[in-house]
């Protein structure tokens, strides 16, 4: 999927220029000084970060009793670029969970990798989401076609797991994370000793993870196809939010008030400065401030849908286990968005070996992502309402 780049901001004002070079507060007041503030902080809804009907999923769904309260849990889910990738079709006695063929990201998510992994923290809320509605759930995967997977309802006893508790609470951190380290044990907690997530703990190997990172988001931008099929889920103004409820915001880029006012103040970037900003951003806030990165790994000659759908339940369960411990994730996939990418176009690089170096011998990296102790809250990002995604 593509989309044209946003017209290029007035010289001195673009968003990129403003918040990292002239700060928040003086973006604020620059704008305030054309005399558009007032009317501009309403359009842009810089008073109600979260509010509105985009959000309206993260505050209504525990209400709705049943599969369709199931469901509402499952669009909470994480997803890549928050392209929200599902669809469910839904009885009294099974929800099967399908895959929604427009809802991919194009050459940055070439096998649909990603977006399988996003069906699979979608389960994974779905079926926490089952039991508190005295519905028994069991999972069959159907990794040859779609549905992806079907979930058998049976009644049951009306059951709460802890990290049901937590489903509306988790949100993806894109934020600055505090310089605190992260016990072992708190790490293990938060894979549940599954051997399957790998942690880079140590400086040297954490350094050298971080500038992965960099690079392979230095080589995505400058993909000029990558760069077009990831800058399409940007929606870089409230009346986008509201009109498509997924994608990339401002809200979910982990700034803090008064940069977030500003950015929502300030024209859109152009794709060339937001790709630009990314890469900064990467660098300087995301690999600068990460505790320790997983890793979801599988078994080198393992490849399948079967095991990105059992990738996305287990980062769903992670990073739901990480909310309940006040602890912040932000998955970082350009490192496996280049790898893909190289295999679709016969290139190479020396990405893969460099972070095969940092795996233990005989595993495949499905998805990277940071963890730590989170400067502040991250905020909601839009969702669709269940209606919209029952087929």
């Amino acid at each position: 999927m593509t989309t044209e780049p946003a017209p290029p901001a007035p010289p001195g004002v673009s968003r990129r220029h403003v918040l990292r070079g002239l700060g928040a507060a003086t973006g604020v007041a620059a704008v305030a000084a054309t005399g558009l503030l007032s009317y501009r902080a309403y359009d842009a809804a810089v008073l109600d970060p979260g509010g509105g009907d985009a959000h309206a999923p993260w505050r209504d769904w525990r209400a709705v009793p049943g599969p369709l309260g199931a469901v509402g849990a499952a669009v909470l889910a994480a997803s890549p670029h928050n392209t929200q990738p599902w669809r469910f079709a839904v009885a009294d006695d099974a929800i099967d969970v399908l895959a929604d063929p427009t809802r991919g990201t194009g050459s940055v998510d070439p096998f649909s990798r990603e977006r399988d992994v996003g069906l699979g923290c979608a389960l994974e809320n779905l079926v926490l989401a089952c039991p508190p509605r005295g519905l028994s759930p069991t999972v069959t995967l159907l990794p040859g076609g779609d549905p992806v997977a079907r979930v058998a309802l049976t009644p049951g006893p009306a059951v709460t797991h802890p990290l049901y508790d937590v489903i509306d609470r988790r949100h993806t951190d894109r934020g600055p994370f505090r310089a605190t380290p992260l016990a072992p044990a708190t790490l293990e907690a938060l894979s549940g000793a599954d051997p399957a997530v790998h942690w880079v703990v140590d400086t040297a190997a954490r350094a050298a993870l971080g500038r992965l990172l960099v690079d392979a988001a230095e080589a995505l931008v400058a993909d000029t196809e990558q760069s077009v099929d990831n800058f399409a889920w940007f929606r870089a103004t409230h009346d986008d939010e509201e009109r498509h409820r997924d994608g990339l915001v401002l809200d979910g880029q982990g700034f803090g008030p008064l940069q977030l006012g500003a950015a929502k103040l300030l024209p859109p970037s152009s794709r060339a400065e937001g790709d630009r900003f990314w890469v900064d951003r990467t660098r300087d806030v995301h690999v600068a401030t990460a505790a320790a990165y997983g890793v979801v790994t599988t078994p080198a000659d393992t490849d399948d849908r079967a095991a990105h759908l059992e990738a996305g339940r287990l980062l769903q369960r992670v990073h739901l286990r990480a909310t309940s411990l006040g602890i912040a994730l932000h998955p970082m996939n350009q490192i496996t968005e280049r790898l893909d990418r190289e295999a679709t176009t016969g290139t190479a690089s020396d990405l893969g070996p460099r972070l095969a170096a940092l795996l233990p011998a005989g595993t495949r990296p499905l998805l990277v992502f940071r963890v730590g102790v989170p400067v502040r809250p991250a905020r909601p990002t839009p969702r669709r309402p269940v209606a919209a995604v029952v087929a």
